[in-house]
């Protein structure tokens, strides 16, 4: 394994590191002097921070928050109720919100991408085509069911799976394409809905981190046959834990239910018990996160066009910068997410490596990660079958055949050894935010050399 460093552990390290006193809530401001301004002596090199206020807090409460959570709690009707309560309300609210007709509650992002796959029969011996640029849970759910990840390139400029290579990489054992909208950019939709339809394959989208996005008009998660979500606490929608399924297809929304809901049916009563329908498992939310997120969902939409309006006017300052690329949306993008903002440093225009480039950005009292460690895909899952079971189903011989498939992903490799990633919150102040972060960078790039030396 190489680096490793999830949006979990940025949260966790930059508050070991004094950062998180930056997210109290108050927008950046520039001090005077020649020190904090682009062409002042960068703060890694001795000179003063160029940020010297706080990000928004997140999550944010709302003010309804406890109200609610204290009646779920008198009610004494904590788990989901089958025939009306918080979970199946939130789940009408949301389905309304995106422009689904069916949505399914559970209790986590990687529960509803299990169950989704649980309801198209995915199983030992079937291949789901997805990309190697995720957070683990996207692989865990399709090797959750015995399944090989079939691994396909990024499209170096998105950042995203490259939706063009997915048809080339479809044998007899495909049984989904899972497009994964990284850090709220969309993957693109058009080429994997008409894969799908050409092949007469399913299409799930790993929405978990696109909350409000829409491609062409249509929310994120409404363009495949299912779309899933997360709502842990990092999420552009929070309830700590937390996780959806939306589709327009009511068989399968039926499907998913009896999976997530240990085979009950979705129309009938708790203790009908079908067995042999889906494959079942205990995946509901609680009323505890339907009601929070009831609350959430009120308001955080008021936060989508800050984010937009912050989003394209980075883009816009960094793309003038020697050696920084903005990831880039397609025009048929008419809202981004915006879970993460993402861009590239390239090391041989911009001067320094990413490494070095974080190391001077955090220096700056801008917070910043370098995003999900790579790892090893081949070997994860390769360690994960190597069991009997797992042995009798994916021999040595078939794994090789597998790994020489999704091994050389040469634009992958370079995404993930050169992204950035700002967390969402960062872009909810004014647009002098965004400047003050673009300022930083171009004085890092102007002293990159004196940075190199050490």
């Amino acid at each position: 394994m190489t680096e490793q460093f999830s949006r979990r552990d940025f949260l966790s390290t930059s508050s070991q590191a004094g950062l998180a006193a930056m997210f109290a809530g108050v927008a950046p401001t520039v001090l005077v002097g020649a020190d904090a301004s682009p062409d002042g002596k960068p703060a890694v090199l001795g000179g003063t921070a160029m940020n010297q206020s706080s990000y928004s807090a997140w999550p944010i409460l709302q003010g309804d928050e406890e109200k609610e959570m204290l009646k779920v709690l008198k009610s004494g009707r904590w788990f989901r109720n089958h025939f009306g309560s918080e979970v199946p309300l939130f789940e009408e609210e949301y389905a309304k919100m995106c422009g689904a007709k069916f949505c399914v509650a559970t209790n986590s992002g990687t529960s509803a991408l299990v169950s989704a796959l649980a309801a198209l029969d995915i199983g030992p011996g079937d291949e789901v085509i997805t990309t190697p640029y995720t957070f683990i849970a996207t692989i865990n759910s399709i090797l959750g069911h015995f399944a090989l990840p079939v691994l396909v390139d990024v499209d170096i400029d998105t950042f995203q799976v490259d939706g063009k290579l997915a048809d080339a990489a479809c044998t007899e054992n495909t049984r989904c394409l899972m497009p994964v909208h990284i850090g709220g950019y969309p993957a693109n939709m058009d080429d994997f809905v008409e894969v799908g339809k050409k092949r007469n394959i399913r299409v799930i989208e790993d929405a978990c981190q696109g909350h409000f996005g829409e491609w062409r008009g249509k929310k994120f998660g409404t363009l495949g046959d299912a779309g899933c979500f997360s709502f842990q606490v990092s999420k552009n929608i929070p309830s700590g834990e937390g996780g959806a399924v939306l589709t327009n297809d009511e068989m399968l929304a039926d499907r998913i239910y009896r999976s997530h809901y240990n085979c009950v049916g979705r129309r009938s009563g708790p203790n009908d018990y079908t067995h042999g329908v889906v494959r079942g498992l205990n995946h509901r939310m609680t009323e505890f996160q339907g009601a929070l997120l009831r609350v959430q969902m009120k308001h955080t939409a008021q936060y989508v066009p800050i984010r937009e309006a912050n989003g394209r006017y980075l883009n816009k300052l960094l793309a003038e910068i020697p050696g920084v690329i903005p990831a880039k949306l397609d025009d048929r993008v008419t809202m981004n997410a915006w879970h993460l903002y993402m861009f590239r440093i390239d090391p041989e225009k911009f001067g320094i490596n990413r490494s070095l480039f974080l190391k001077a950005l955090n220096a700056e009292r801008i917070p910043s990660g370098g995003g999900y460690g790579h790892g090893d895909w081949v070997e994860f899952v390769r360690r994960t079958y190597d069991t009997p079971a797992g042995k009798r189903v994916y021999p040595k011989p078939v794994l090789d055949k597998w790994e020489e498939r999704v091994r050389h992903l040469p634009q992958f490799e370079k995404v993930y050894s050169q992204t950035v990633w700002l967390q969402q919150n960062m872009l909810l102040g004014p647009k002098t935010n965004m400047e003050i972060i673009a300022d930083a960078i171009r004085r890092i790039q102007k002293n990159a050399a004196e940075i190199a030396k050490g």
